[in-house]
């Protein structure tokens, strides 16, 4: 559970990814949570509907979602800013893509899904990394989310607390970057696709285990509130 090298100087700051490097792979490690995460995301992956069926990982990271997608018919393609990770990813099936998530290097309409997991809270431009994810995503299409919500209480809970347990590094967030939900679900109903939000905690119990060494992962549990943790699905128009 070392947090060696997760000071950074600015909140937010991409080199973090590369100061890390070595931990996006270690299940404690200071990436732990987006282990977690991955698999509750990959949940609301539903097996492909057709043959040569695309989905697109935006903000990709070191390809966390890979081993859990990797039996469900996608052709997976990584989108990130982060080399290293990129690397990381390849090495694990993902098609890397270097790129901006507000400003995506691909089709219209060329993904069969488009997840979007703790990206969208490191953005500057929430409207513009909303509209690309939707731009991507062809008729028909699945889009997965999972941000952090712009309330007080995640500012306690997401940057207060957690950034000082050894579930995510020190500085990853910028509480003015946290998502409003009301403008995401309004841009992407804008855009075609009408999203459902659920909450999500971590299991207490996976939790205490975990921090004594016991399980290698923490299950992640939906619940009704959305104001910390939550994920955003929904299907687009046409």
């Amino acid at each position: 559970m070392a947090r060696s090298g997760t000071r950074t100087a600015l909140r937010n700051d991409p080199q973090l990814y590369e100061t890390c490097a070595d931990q996006w792979w270690q299940p404690q490690g200071v990436f732990a949570m987006l282990h977690w995460l991955a698999a509750a995301r990959a949940a609301l992956v539903p097996t492909a509907s057709r043959t040569d069926a695309v989905l697109v990982d935006l903000g990709c990271g070191a390809g966390l979602l890979a081993p859990h997608v990797a039996d469900k018919g996608y052709r997976h393609i990584g989108v990130d800013r982060s080399p290293s990770a990129l690397r990381q990813a390849a090495e694990h099936g993902v098609l890397p893509v270097m790129g901006d998530v507000q400003e995506v290097p691909l089709p219209t309409g060329c993904a069969d899904c488009v997840v979007a997991g703790e990206i969208l809270e490191h953005v500057a431009d929430l409207r513009a990394a909303v509209a690309e994810a939707c731009r991507i995503l062809r008729p028909g299409g699945l889009l997965v989310l999972d941000t952090l919500a712009s309330t007080a209480l995640c500012r306690v809970l997401a940057i207060g607390i957690a950034e000082h347990l050894p579930v995510a590094p020190r500085g990853v967030h910028d509480p003015a970057l946290l998502v409003d939900r009301d403008v995401l679900a309004g841009e992407a109903a804008r855009h075609g696709v009408d999203l459902a939000l659920r909450g999500l905690r971590p299991s207490l119990p996976d939790l205490l285990a975990w921090s004594l060494g016991r399980r290698t992962a923490v299950r992640l549990v939906p619940i009704r509130v959305t104001s910390v943790l939550f994920q955003a699905i929904g299907w687009k128009k046409g």
